[in-house]
Protein backbone atom coordinates (compact mmCIF):
# COMPACT_ATOMS: atom_id res chain seq x y z
CA UNK A 1 0.00 0.00 0.00
CA UNK A 2 1.17 3.68 -0.80
CA UNK A 3 3.09 5.38 2.05
CA UNK A 4 0.43 8.54 1.27
CA UNK A 5 -2.70 6.40 1.54
CA UNK A 6 -1.88 4.98 4.99
CA UNK A 7 -0.96 8.26 6.20
CA UNK A 8 -4.54 9.37 5.32
CA UNK A 9 -6.19 6.34 6.88
CA UNK A 10 -4.49 6.96 10.34
CA UNK A 11 -6.24 10.19 10.58
CA UNK A 12 -9.76 8.47 9.88
CA UNK A 13 -10.84 6.98 13.39
CA UNK A 14 -8.35 5.65 15.82
CA UNK A 15 -9.38 2.21 13.90
CA UNK A 16 -8.14 3.64 10.73
CA UNK A 17 -5.20 4.60 12.86
CA UNK A 18 -4.77 0.88 13.87
CA UNK A 19 -4.99 -0.43 10.61
CA UNK A 20 -2.43 2.13 9.03
CA UNK A 21 0.00 1.85 12.08
CA UNK A 22 -0.27 -2.30 10.99
CA UNK A 23 0.03 -2.08 7.40
CA UNK A 24 2.93 0.26 7.88
CA UNK A 25 4.49 -2.58 10.25
CA UNK A 26 5.13 -4.68 7.23
CA UNK A 27 6.60 -2.28 5.16
CA UNK A 28 8.03 0.72 7.27
CA UNK A 29 7.77 3.58 5.43
CA UNK A 30 8.78 7.20 7.29
CA UNK A 31 6.14 9.37 5.19
CA UNK A 32 3.58 7.26 6.77
CA UNK A 33 5.13 6.59 10.43
CA UNK A 34 5.69 10.37 10.71
CA UNK A 35 1.88 10.89 10.12
CA UNK A 36 1.13 7.55 12.71
CA UNK A 37 3.25 9.17 15.19
CA UNK A 38 1.51 13.01 14.30
CA UNK A 39 -2.16 11.91 14.20
CA UNK A 40 -1.49 9.75 17.39
CA UNK A 41 -0.34 12.84 19.51
CA UNK A 42 -3.36 14.74 17.99
CA UNK A 43 -6.25 11.92 18.69
CA UNK A 44 -4.59 11.88 22.50
CA UNK A 45 -4.45 15.70 22.92
CA UNK A 46 -7.86 16.24 21.86
CA UNK A 47 -8.54 13.24 24.25
CA UNK A 48 -7.34 14.84 26.70
CA UNK A 49 -8.33 18.60 26.01
CA UNK A 50 -12.34 16.80 26.41
CA UNK A 51 -11.54 16.20 29.93
CA UNK A 52 -11.23 20.02 31.12
CA UNK A 53 -13.86 22.08 31.27
CA UNK A 54 -14.42 24.99 29.30
CA UNK A 55 -11.11 24.69 27.38
CA UNK A 56 -12.83 21.49 25.48
CA UNK A 57 -14.86 23.88 23.17
CA UNK A 58 -12.11 26.07 22.02
CA UNK A 59 -9.68 23.20 22.71
CA UNK A 60 -11.55 20.97 20.30
CA UNK A 61 -12.13 23.59 17.87
CA UNK A 62 -7.84 23.82 17.92
CA UNK A 63 -7.29 20.15 17.65
CA UNK A 64 -9.96 19.81 14.56
CA UNK A 65 -7.96 22.30 13.11
CA UNK A 66 -4.53 21.00 13.57
CA UNK A 67 -6.19 17.31 12.42
CA UNK A 68 -7.51 18.92 9.17
CA UNK A 69 -3.84 20.72 8.76
CA UNK A 70 -2.19 17.02 9.23
CA UNK A 71 -4.91 15.93 6.59
CA UNK A 72 -4.43 18.15 3.66
CA UNK A 73 0.04 17.64 4.20
CA UNK A 74 -0.73 13.87 3.89
CA UNK A 75 -3.16 14.69 1.09
CA UNK A 76 -0.52 17.10 -0.53
CA UNK A 77 2.01 14.37 -0.25
CA UNK A 78 4.11 16.86 2.77
CA UNK A 79 5.67 15.77 5.70
CA UNK A 80 5.12 18.81 7.44
CA UNK A 81 4.54 18.85 11.21
CA UNK A 82 1.20 20.29 13.09
CA UNK A 83 1.76 23.13 16.23
CA UNK A 84 3.23 20.78 19.03
CA UNK A 85 4.32 17.85 16.09
CA UNK A 86 7.77 18.16 16.69
CA UNK A 87 7.25 16.61 20.49
CA UNK A 88 4.68 14.20 19.10
CA UNK A 89 7.88 12.64 16.87
CA UNK A 90 9.64 12.80 19.93
CA UNK A 91 7.46 11.69 22.23
CA UNK A 92 6.50 8.67 19.75
CA UNK A 93 9.74 7.92 18.16
CA UNK A 94 9.37 4.33 18.70
CA UNK A 95 6.53 4.11 16.80
CA UNK A 96 7.85 3.34 12.75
Amino acid sequence: MDARVKAILAHFTPIGWVIALVLNMNDKEEFSSFFIRQTLGIWLAGLIISGIPLVNIFGGLVIFAFWLLSLIYAIQGEQKEVPFGGYFQEWFKGIN
